[in-house]
């Protein structure tokens, strides 16, 4: 269970999400940004819940195979190379801004169910393209629990994974509410550096998934 919590916090890390909220932090009037932010981080949680229900209940069904895969190297040495990859990554794109956001900022200048919907599709693709949130569904499948909490612990889990962009969120209320207060200089410095803010983000959650790894395959061997 540690393990699957482990990995739905490494899946909080949604540099997509988050650069939206930012966006429309800036963007949008202090009442109209609460009421477009809740929505967009609601519908997000119905998308990685959704997504976690559909891949659990395929998981659920092999579960001799899920077991197999967590107790071979296999399973860590795709982390490490994942882990890799995203540092590659992040370095090769020295921290620029996600060109997407710009594109999904209109449906988001007013609150409204589309809002809810665009929330949703963004929680549903970025569950299905990320490899913590497959890793933590397999660990609490390969769990000795029962339907009931394997289920029901779905609900935890899509909270867990949107803990950080929540947690941005409720911060860039208080920003925009108290603009001369240390969380207000601390955005400002943030949005400044926004770069050198999202290269650290990227470096962090692959040196994570690295370690995640790098257990998996000692354990393994």
């Amino acid at each position: 269970m540690f393990a699957a919590v482990l990995n739905a916090f490494a899946d909080s890390v949604n540099a997509l999400l988050i650069g939206v909220l930012v966006a429309i932090g800036i963007m949008l009037p202090q009442g109209q940004y609460r009421r477009v932010a809740t929505r967009l981080i609601a519908g997000d949680w119905l998308g990685v819940l959704s997504a976690a229900l559909v891949v659990t209940f395929l998981f659920v069904g092999i579960r001799e195979h899920v077991m197999a895969a967590l107790e071979s190297p296999v399973a860590g040495w795709t982390l490490v190379a994942v882990g890799v990859g995203l540092a590659v990554l992040a370095w090769r794109s020295k921290g620029q801004p996600n060109a997407m956001v710009d594109k999904l900022l209109g449906p988001l200048r007013q609150a409204s169910a589309r809002t809810v919907v665009l929330g949703y599709v963004l929680g549903v693709v970025q569950s299905l393209t990320s490899v913590p949130f497959y890793m933590g569904l397999m660990y609490l499948v390969a769990g000795d629990f029962t339907p009931l909490v394997t289920y029901g612990g779905l609900f935890f889990y899509a909270t867990f994974a949107l803990s950080l962009p929540t947690v941005c969120a409720v911060f860039i209320g208080v920003v925009r509410a108290m603009p001369d207060s240390w969380a207000g200089r601390a955005f400002s410095w943030a949005r400044t550096n926004s770069a050198t803010v999202s290269l650290v983000g990227g470096y962090v959650v692959a040196v994570f998934l690295i370690i995640m790894g790098a257990v998996i395959v000692a354990r393994a061997a």
